[in-house]
């Protein structure tokens, strides 16, 4: 809690939103904190004035000196620093703890933690799983705070030393801030889907999937888990975990609940918990057979907390896609344009075309995380008419599709430019997808900016 910080000499590695959050939760806390950044042009002065407690901060920038690296007894990692990173590394060995932004807020809160991971689908399912958590604490006597944080934007660490015993916070968490989790224990969690991502940070799908098992691992007997019964991966995860399994699955085979785990499925066109009927699909506003799966996964978790049936039904049916994410922007000329910036990789934008219903112009490409094209590709038969490409990763999505026998290519200089080629080639009755299957990096600052700017574009056709 925080009187465990209180002069304790503590380094946060970046300079970002969760570096800034981190340092800010220290020096409340008492700690004296280095905050780190290795561009050494940062602007020291600027950064500091930021901070209360400021007397206790020094921000270092460029190299990190052996002086400090030594009197160091905690490094916090923002979610970019990886934990093979050679200052990590040297800090390491030199005598510091190493955690992260997540469990530094885990160890100062208070309250139960509803936390979600997953390749795809997360902040749709941390959204919808807020609101739910919102409307059931609004519905109840006494005062319930309910947080929405994590890697959905807004840090843990920012919230974390003003929650109380009663406080609920819904967690996005993402495989970075998994890597550098010690204690970080959810009484409900989830893993949404595993498929390949972030190989250039995790190298193989291993150490990826065992980055995502990570968040259940300190669980016992009287916590939940909610698994993706038809992912593989996220079946495999189950063995070892001590919480209760909640499965859930869009076909129910042979799966049934009893002593030993739950079941959320669909079935004649509703989804169910067990043998309880929540909600009809044809009452959901999101676009998408993987939205259904993001729904059961909060529909899991918000039964296993003991929000009533009433509760999650009416939420769901008022539930609309979060931005960025297969979110509808306008109809140009008889076309409908889509925004899924947040389609950062093949199988988030699998599911987008999959979601599709018109033919339609993609467009994709950015900053290339290592990924293979292929299965995309093979989506794209009585959906994608023509992708337009733009980014680092252009070309080699170009070799992939023609490889496969898809031609219809035209490639962008940039994202403006990709807009108007969409809006020459886009027919009465297309649909235009922006849902890129790569990171924004290099192009933009991140995927906010990227679909933001996208629907600037379409907006001014």
């Amino acid at each position: 809690m925080k009187k465990d910080f209180k002069d304790k000499r503590c380094l946060v590695y970046g300079t970002g939103i969760s570096g800034k959050a981190a340092a800010s939760l220290l020096l409340e806390c008492g700690a004296e904190v280095f905050l780190y950044d290795e561009n050494e042009k940062l602007d020291k002065e600027s950064l500091i004035k930021g901070f209360e407690n400021g007397e206790r901060l020094t921000v270092v920038a460029g190299a990190l000196l052996k002086d400090i690296r030594d009197k160091t007894e905690l490094a916090v990692l923002s979610p970019g620093v990886p934990v093979d990173n050679p200052n990590v590394v040297s800090l390491r060995e030199a005598g510091a703890e190493i955690i992260g932004e997540i469990e530094l807020a885990a160890r100062t809160s208070r309250g139960t933690i509803l936390a979600i991971t997953g390749t795809n689908g997360k902040t749709t399912t941390t959204t919808l799983l807020g609101e739910i958590m919102k409307d059931y604490a609004g519905s109840l006597p006494e005062k319930r705070d309910v947080l929405v944080v994590g890697n959905i934007g807004e840090p843990y660490t920012a919230h974390a030393l003003s929650t109380g015993e009663g406080t609920i916070a819904v967690a996005e968490i993402s495989s970075f801030q998994l890597e550098t989790a010690v204690s970080f224990k959810p009484h409900i969690s989830a893993i949404l889907n595993i498929t390949p991502d972030h190989l250039n940070r995790h190298h193989t799908m291993e150490n990826y999937a065992a980055m995502k098992k990570r968040i259940g691992e300190n669980q016992d007997g009287n916590d939940f888990m909610i698994l993706n019964h038809d992912d593989p991966l996220c079946r495999e995860a189950a063995s070892g975990i001590k919480a209760r399994i909640v499965w859930f699955t869009r076909d129910i085979k042979d799966l049934r609940w009893g002593e030993d785990f739950d079941v959320v499925y669909l079935k004649d066109g509703a989804i169910f918990f067990n043998e309880r009927r929540i909600v009809g699909t044809d009452e959901i506003n999101l676009l998408g057979s993987h939205n259904h799966e993001n729904i059961m996964a909060a529909v899991g978790m918000a039964v296993s907390f003991g929000v009533p049936d009433p509760v999650i039904r009416e939420t769901v049916r008022n539930f609309k896609a979060v931005e960025h994410r297969i979110e509808y922007v306008r109809t140009v000329d008889g076309a409908d344009y889509y925004n899924d910036s947040k389609g950062t990789n093949p199988d988030a934008s699998i599911k987008a075309v999959e979601a599709m219903v018109k033919p339609t112009i993609l467009i994709a490409g950015g900053y290339d995380k290592k990924s293979s094209y292929d299965e995309l590709i093979d989506a794209f038969p009585g959906k994608v008419k023509l992708m337009v490409l733009l980014g680092e990763t252009a070309e080699k999505i170009k070799e992939c599709a023609l490889s496969h026998g898809f031609k219809e290519i035209i490639m962008a200089e940039d994202l403006e430019e990709a807009v108007k080629i969409c809006h020459e080639n886009a027919l009465q009755g297309d649909a235009v997808l922006l849902s890129p299957a790569c990171a924004s990096w290099g192009m933009f600052k991140n995927y906010e900016e990227r679909g933001k700017l996208f629907k600037e574009y379409v907006n001014s056709l």
